[in-house]
């Protein structure tokens, strides 16, 4: 890598703190009205722990919704008062309900996009919708960064755990990663995300190609989907 370790702002990406819980969430298979709040806080810390080892860059409100689940693991933690006239609200009321508001917003924000716009085809369009998207395995769903760490994590599973890490001493830089990626991609349009990997390729390598792929989507050169059925991640090469 170059003489800086490289940085993947997360911001810049696509995902926030609201999308890593609903991502928990759907992971987990649990009912949003009734979160097992102590689960999902330590798997959230572990998320932002592993981006921290990524050198992934994540905005405050990340920290912030941290905070508000410890706080609300804390309180369900503290024994009932019997005592109390009135039934004491859920402590996880105060995260259930924001929730509920932002993928009632999302869901909105996504039937916005789809619809078509006066004049759109006046311009030449760039794929936008998930539904143009078919790879071999059939239909696609656009996935986003937490579901990609998740592939990314079972492909760091598969390599050596004694070979050590040091980014600093990686001779590949992501640029240049990047402009290799381009290169395969201008002769296939679409990958496998495991295919982006080579069996015989170091840690350090993987983790290079990873930081590429995210630069990539960042800059709008690739797209990424899921197989509904088999699970298989796909990128696109816009």
């Amino acid at each position: 890598m170059s003489d800086d370790i490289y940085k993947v702002q997360l911001t810049d990406i696509f995902e926030g703190p609201m999308d890593l819980l609903v991502h928990l969430i759907k992971k987990n298979e649990v009912d949003i009205y009734d979160i097992p709040i102590a689960l999902i806080t330590e798997q959230y810390l572990e998320y932002l722990e592993w981006m921290k080892s990524m050198n992934i860059d994540f905005a405050g409100e990340f920290i912030v919704m941290a905070s508000t689940l410890t706080q609300i693991k804390s309180k369900m933690l503290l024994p009932a008062h019997d005592n109390d006239q009135e039934e004491e609200e859920d402590p996880r009321q105060e995260i259930t309900r924001p929730l509920l508001e932002y993928l009632q917003i999302k869901s909105a924000a996504e039937d916005l996009a789809e619809r078509r716009l006066l004049g759109e085809d006046i311009f030449v369009r760039n794929l936008t919708n998930v539904n143009d998207l078919i790879g071999p395995e059939g239909e696609m769903m656009q996935i986003g960064l937490f579901e990609l760490i998740d592939a990314f994590q079972k492909v760091l599973e598969k390599l050596s755990p004694d070979h050590l890490v040091d980014l600093t001493a990686d001779k590949l830089s992501v640029k240049d990663r990047i402009s290799e990626l381009v290169d395969i991609f201008e002769k296939q349009e679409s990958l496998t995300f495991d295919e982006l990997f080579s069996a015989d390729s170091n840690k350090g390598e993987v983790i290079v190609t990873f930081l590429a792929i995210l630069e990539m989507v960042k800059l709008s050169l690739v797209r990424i989907a899921q197989h509904v059925q088999t699970g298989i991640i796909r990128l696109f090469y816009i």
